[in-house]
Order: structure tokens, then sequence, then C-alpha cells
């Protein structure tokens, strides 16, 4: 599901920049990094994949879950600037049809990488 953020919020998302490889051994940090924003009920996360090469499905159940905590508070979750690869696996998953995926740069307060 590609589509235009600016129509989604007029807040402006928090940023998660994540890099490397998502798989079972790094899953369980980015949800230690979203936890803070999830407790705080961020109206708006972002998740700026530009620098993620790879996930595995411990890494897809992690952004599951994340994106159901952040629905029921009534939050958008969303991926941005995801590389081909990634995109890929997604597509294969049909994940697509599940993630808001937007293209090109994410837009928001950046929160540092761990």
């Amino acid at each position: 599901m590609t589509t235009d953020p600016s129509a989604s919020s007029s807040l402006s998302p928090e940023v998660v920049a994540l890099e490397g490889e998502i798989d079972l051994h790094e899953s369980p940090h980015v949800l230690e990094r979203l936890n803070p924003l999830i407790t705080k009920k961020s109206p708006s996360i972002h998740l700026d994949l530009s620098r993620v090469s790879y996930i595995d499905s411990s890494g897809l159940a992690a952004f599951i879950d994340a994106m159901q905590r952040i629905q029921a508070y009534g939050g958008e979750f969303a991926l941005v600037a995801m590389r081909e690869s990634v995109r890929k696996i997604f597509e294969i998953s049909r994940l697509d049809q599940v993630f808001k995926i937007y293209p090109g740069d994410a837009v928001g307060p950046q929160v540092s990488p761990a």
C-alpha cells in the first residue's frame, strides 16, 4: 500500500532510522527502540529503511507487532524509503498490502540510531 505521507497525518512523524540486516538477532533491538515511542503513544511513527539491506521473518514479525500496537491506540505506523531488495520480501509475503509504505525520504524528527 504505497500512499502519500502528507495525506495521512498533519503531524510530523517521529522517524526511526534502521540499518543493516533486520534478522533474529537484530529484531529485538528494533522493538527496544520503538517501545518508548509506543509507550508515549506517538501519533505517527515512520521507520526509515533506506539503509536496511535485508529483513527476515523475525524482523517482519517485529514490524507487525509494532504496527498492531500503534494502531491499537489510533496511531500511524509506516515504512519509508525501502530498498528494492527489501521491498521484494514484502511483496512476496504480501505484506506490502498490509503496511503503509512511502517512497523517498522520511520526513520528521529523527530518532537517533542506537
